[in-house]
Order: structure tokens, then sequence, then C-alpha cells
């Protein structure tokens, strides 16, 4: 189990760009894939990004290739999502999430893979 905190949302303009983090700690964190999801109102959580546990690796929804970017720094334990090009669509409650499973050879992109999470940060894109 891994405690993690999310910070870095708010309110951004269509084209603008968010960087979002997350702090982790509880368990030994660079042994461990990290991901991003995301929940709109109504709907689903539904996967953004996922980072392999040595960061190089890195897999991304098809609504976020090209405009967002997942990275990691085990020396702070924490893991980052660059956001750029934002759309109103983008609007959201951001999770960052830890794999379950240390070493992981395959990066997971389904929430059922997923053991930890965050509170959640908040993100509105206006138009």
């Amino acid at each position: 189990q891994v405690q993690l905190v999310e910070s870095g949302g708010g309110l951004v303009q269509a084209g603008g760009s968010l960087r979002l983090s997350c702090a982790a700690s509880g368990r030994t964190f660079s042994r461990y894939g990290m991901g991003w999801f995301r929940q709109a109102p109504g709907k689903e959580r539904e996967f953004v990004a996922a980072i392999s546990w040595r960061g190089l690796t890195a897999d991304y929804a098809d609504s976020v290739k090209g405009r967002f970017t997942i990275s990691r720094d085990n020396a702070k334990s924490a893991v980052y999502l660059q956001m750029n090009s934002l759309k109103p669509e983008d609007t959201a409650v951001y999770f960052c999430a830890a794999d379950q499973v240390a070493f992981r050879d395959v990066l997971a992109t389904t929430r059922d893979a997923y053991d930890s999470w965050g509170q959640g940060t908040q993100v509105t894109v206006s138009a």
C-alpha cells in the first residue's frame, strides 16, 4: 500500500497548460508503475496515462496522445502529468494510482491493476 496525494489542478482556458503532481509515500515507490486516471461527472473513471517502474516506457489514452506527458522522479517519489493544448472535454477529477504489482513488465491501463489511489484533483477547462 502506498499513500498518494495529487496537486496542481485548477481552472484553465482551452488551449492552455497545466501540470499535475502526485507525491507518494508508504512503500518503495521506484518498484511500481504509476498511472493517471480521470473521471468526469456521470462518467466512469478512465485511463489517461501510465509510466513503467523505471520510467523508460509510457502509454497514453488515444484522446490525450500528443498533448499529455507523464513522467516520474523516483528520487522524489513523485509522478507528474504535463497537460498541454487542453480541451473542455479534459475537464474531470484526475487521480494518480500505483500499480499493485512491483516490476510489472507490461504497462497497466485498467483500474483493477492499481491498488492505491490519491484523493483526486479537479481540472476544469473553459471554452
